[in-house]
């Protein structure tokens, strides 16, 4: 693969080469390589299949997670978040020490702390990464899923994006199982605060925590706002709104 560099932009085939639009720009590539019906036939790519196998499932995994916590990610923009989450769900799945090669599989290594570190602390918005965003210490509690931020001062603790006037506060639970596919998701009543140097204690909590089969997600989120004529509107399309997985038990 590489980057055609022309004042033509040309998406299709010419002459054996593919022309197409990707994320970095105008790329080219050239037609070949070896027949699916050999890839998924010759003992000679036993080991090619297996990857395969296992990319496909780190895939769908990463696709379950982002469907379960649709709630707090349909206003979080990342166009590579897909990517980024399936190169640590890989991790994960790599955690998993009992399966054969070609079946080795992210719900297995996800029981172990190599697959739940790996997977702690991601950011689903890598432009507005929570440490980057907000300046100021907050605790977990898992036994509520409470998130207690003392004495914040927005103006000072929060690192907002130019416009916006209030900043929302959320908290999620996740317990997700990625071999059953069960899943359940309970969230908190956002909190709203004005982004002004009024001193106040943050402290929202879910109405419960989820039960199920697999491991428990923590997630603090945090979604910036504009005030217009007394109306608060979503800053950017979410662009710079921040979701973090905190912990994982």
């Amino acid at each position: 693969m590489a980057k055609l560099k022309s004042l033509i932009k040309i998406e299709g085939t010419l002459d054996g080469m593919t022309f197409y639009k990707g994320k970095d720009g105008y790329l080219v590539r050239t037609k070949g390589g070896v027949s699916k019906n050999r890839i998924q036939n010759d003992p000679a790519f036993v080991r090619t299949r297996e990857n395969l196998s296992e990319f496909g499932h780190v895939a769908k995994s990463g696709k379950t997670l982002r469907h379960a916590i649709t709630p707090l990610l349909a206003d979080v923009k990342d166009g590579r978040v897909t990517s980024r989450l399936a190169k640590v769900l890989s991790v994960v799945k790599n955690a998993d020490a009992t399966s054969t090669r070609g079946n080795r599989n992210v719900g297995v290594g996800m029981v172990t702390d190599v697959g739940k570190n790996a997977l702690k602390a991601f950011d689903f918005n890598q432009n507005a990464a929570l440490d980057t965003i907000l300046k100021t210490e907050y605790q977990l509690d898992t036994t509520t899923g409470e998130v207690t931020i003392t004495g914040l001062n927005p103006l000072q603790h929060i690192n907002a994006p130019g416009g916006a006037t209030h900043v929302n506060f959320q908290v999620g639970v996740l317990n997700l199982d990625f071999q059953t596919q069960e899943k359940e998701l309970v969230l908190s009543i956002p909190i709203n605060v004005p982004l002004n140097s009024t001193v106040i204690d943050v402290n929202p909590v879910p109405s419960s925590i989820p039960t199920g089969t697999g491991q428990t997600y923590f997630f603090l989120k945090l979604a910036f706002f504009q005030e217009i004529n007394g109306s608060q509107y979503v800053l950017n399309n979410g662009a710079f709104n921040v979701l973090q997985i905190l912990e994982i038990l």
